[in-house]
């Protein structure tokens, strides 16, 4: 049955490529095809230009313009509750591939429904469906509107060690993302809280020893996977033992490949085992392995280590480039394009419209002047659609959310697990 019905899926596909004249519109195939019903395919041989009857992410690579690929390549913010000027022109103009909702753009439920579906309206003018995200790990980064139950921190998930707790609770973050609409999770977070005074990861973190916090976060994964949501596990190669607030500053590890592979990399590697999709890449500096550029945007860290070392096949994604670590220190436009380069698929840009516009630019003068191959916008291009197209994401709005349903379930696990309350 599933063999038929797989048959019948690839027939539809090549009937929507020949009645679009080779134009595979990604949001009728998104509708009609689950995402445990798509494979993980790989970007396109660089001397091959692939197999469009079989290939719908190919296909749909073949109909686009050169602003429409780099748009992919770019997340951004909003400033307020609303869907404004601003960012009608990023979606309109500039394609943007996706959105992050940050706490300044949540002011209640029936407000924040409003915004996400209002986006959706605007990107109906174009051909691909919005990745739309939102950091929700629990405890003190969390988005969900205060008529939400909070749901504990992953430190606190950490004391009580439990696999099963972890998975449910990353199944009801997926559930509280799914309810708005979004599909896309910056969570959970696998550092390994190895430095007691680090300023930035602490309680986020599911603790000290990188057994656990890979046993709790790979469940956690699943948990959100389980609800179609994409978890972006985060912070590549690994923020625990940094002294600095990248928010502020550019943190400098002063540790080896060696140091890295018996602590920091080893809950990342696990997760990438069991089919971690997308990585979010932290901004510090480890100078004895690429002395000159941050993890963010260094090829010894993302290309070498990342995937080649590591063999993650998925998506790649920047933390913020609007944090201190990169502006104080950095022009953002030539950060954006030296991290594409490096072998990041998305660049993230959460504050500031200036901003950017300037990072959408950059890449698309660096694309037109050669700086960026288009072979190396195509990778990315088709590691971001095959990423869509396997998580059935589409711009279709939500009509209404009740919060207490998500309350209830938040509740049955607090019976479940007493001692979570703590």
């Amino acid at each position: 049955m599933r063999k038929r019905y797989l048959i019948l899926i690839t027939a539809v596909v090549a009937a929507s490529i020949i009645g679009y004249a080779g134009i595979l519109n990604s949001r009728i195939i998104n509708e009609s095809k689950p995402a445990d019903q798509i494979g993980q395919n790989k970007p396109p041989d660089n001397n091959s230009d692939g197999n469009t009857a079989t290939d719908p992410v190919q296909a749909q690579i073949n109909t686009m313009s050169l602003e429409e690929k780099v748009g992919q390549l770019v997340m951004v913010g909003i400033n307020g509750y609303e869907n404004d000027a601003n960012s009608i022109q990023l979606i309109k103009n500039h394609h943007v591939g996706g959105f992050v909702l940050l706490k300044q753009n949540v002011k209640d439920t029936k407000q924040m429904l409003a915004l996400i579906n209002s986006l959706k309206d605007t990107n109906s003018v174009n051909k691909i469906p919005l990745f739309l995200a939102i950091d929700e790990e629990g405890g003190r980064i969390s988005r969900m509107p205060d008529e939400f139950m909070k749901i504990p921190s992953s430190q606190r998930i950490g004391e009580l060690n439990n696999s099963e707790l972890s998975y449910q609770l990353g199944g009801i973050l997926g559930d509280e993302l799914k309810s708005f609409g979004l599909n896309m999770d910056f969570a959970p977070v696998l550092d390994v809280n190895s430095n007691p005074k680090n300023p930035v990861i602490g309680d986020r973190a599911f603790g000290n020893e990188p057994s656990l916090v890979r046993k709790l976060g790979i469940q956690t994964m699943k948990g959100l996977q389980s609800r179609n949501i994409i978890s972006v596990v985060k912070h590549f190669p690994g923020h625990g033992d940094t002294s600095v607030d990248s928010h502020v500053g550019l943190p400098t590890v002063n540790h080896d490949l060696d140091r890295l592979n018996s602590l920091e990399l080893v809950p990342f590697e696990a997760a990438i085992e069991n089919n971690a999709e997308a990585i979010m890449m932290a901004h510090i500096l480890l100078p004895k392995i690429d002395s000159h550029n941050p993890a963010s945007f260094s090829e010894k860290i993302i290309s070498d280590l990342l995937r080649k070392d590591l063999n993650f096949k998925g998506v790649v994604i920047t933390d913020d480039i609007t944090m201190g670590a990169v502006v104080n220190n950095y022009d953002i436009g030539e950060v954006a394009v030296k991290s594409i380069n490096a072998g990041s698929d998305i660049v993230l840009v959460c504050h500031d419209y200036l901003k950017e516009e300037a990072v959408i630019k950059a890449i698309q003068k660096a694309a037109e002047n050669g700086n960026i191959s288009m072979d190396r916008i195509d990778q990315s291009v088709y590691r971001i659609l095959t990423l869509k197209l396997k998580y059935a994401v589409t711009d279709r709005v939500v009509k209404s959310v009740d919060p207490q349903i998500i309350n209830n379930k938040i509740n049955a696990l607090f019976r479940d697990f007493p001692s979570l309350k703590g």
